[in-house]
């Protein structure tokens, strides 16, 4: 069988839902034990949004009553092995009438790698007000999808690999605005950028999970791959630069209201900081008729190759 990974014929939203498949195990550490095979992907170690929607997957298959996911804050502890079985552990914190609480631990190799905690509401009548959803911004079908954008180009350290991976194998079409960052920085080196996100097809029924919750965990999924991207941009750092290492360090995500996730969502992204190897992104995400669904920030590292002499030089390797 051919591998899509190298062909460019993995378009699908499967690999997400894969992703979230849990298995139950025996807890070596807490109350609640489940296992997940992180995905493939082309770069030295897995992706982040596997880990926190996984461990938002573990954590909502703990909570029995009705609660639903409002918030998650994690710190990614080492890198995890691509293709390998991670060991999450959920540790019951709190049960009480209006909230609950879970502790999330991901082990692989025997090692600690990840962890969250997780927050549980009921949910209860009171005010209601959204951030303002973003005017001007091209619709998705005005934009080229990834695989339409890098047809054709190459450069950098992008591999007929990465290539397919960014084209289709993240489960998710996606399209910037004011342009991507694959090869270059598209556009002006702005502190911001939004990103229409949408499955590539209708995501699939997910053991153990109903269709909200799975939708859910697609959003802490996906945010992860573009989050940083604003800080590139400002950075003037495209992703296929030689020589560039990116890693997530710890993120948080507010969950504000239920919605569908198999239409376009718009994803406005912003830098707030940038300094000492490191980078603050934040984001929100919107339907098309301009739900705020949730709220995202993420830091990560950011270490450029140091320039050689006499020259300036940039780069990247996803991580």
């Amino acid at each position: 069988m051919a591998d899509p990974m190298t062909t460019g014929t993995l378009a699908t939203s499967a690999v997400f839902t894969s992703a979230i498949t849990l298995d139950e195990a025996e807890p070596q550490h807490f109350d609640l034990a489940f296992t997940a095979v992180t995905q493939p992907c082309p770069w030295p170690k897995a992706y982040g949004g596997d880990l926190v929607a996984a461990a938002a997957a573990a954590a909502m298959r703990s909570v029995t009553d009705g609660k639903t996911l409002h918030s998650m804050h994690s710190y990614f502890l080492r890198p995890a092995d691509i293709g390998a079985r991670v060991r999450y552990e959920v540790e019951l914190l709190r049960d009480g009438r209006g909230y609950s609480t879970r502790q999330v631990r991901g082990y692989q190799n025997g090692k600690p790698l990840y962890v969250c905690l997780a927050n549980f509401a009921a949910g209860e009548a009171g005010g209601s007000f959204q951030a303002e959803f973003a005017g001007g911004v091209p619709g998705p079908e005005e934009l080229p999808g990834s695989a339409d954008y890098l047809a054709g180009r190459s450069g950098g350290s992008m591999t007929e690999v990465s290539k397919a991976y960014w084209s289709g194998g993240r489960s998710f079409d996606m399209r910037h605005v004011p342009g991507p960052v694959y090869l270059a920085v598209e556009g002006e080196r702005v502190p911001h950028q939004a990103v229409w996100v949408r499955p590539f097809d209708p995501l699939r029924p997910v053991e153990g999970l109903t269709d909200a919750q799975r939708d859910l965990a697609a959003l802490a999924y996906v945010c992860d791959y573009t989050i940083l991207e604003p800080v590139l941009r400002v950075l003037d750092l495209p992703w296929a630069q030689p020589g560039l290492v990116t890693a997530s360090l710890d993120h948080a995500m507010w969950f504000h209201r239920q919605g569908p996730v198999g239409d376009w969502l718009l994803y406005t992204q912003e830098a707030v900081a940038a300094d000492g190897g490191r980078g603050l992104g934040y984001g929100r995400f919107f339907t098309r008729d301009h739900r705020h669904l949730a709220t995202v920030a993420q830091e990560g590292m950011i270490r450029a190759a140091r320039p050689a002499a006499g020259r300036t030089q940039h780069g990247h390797l996803r991580s």
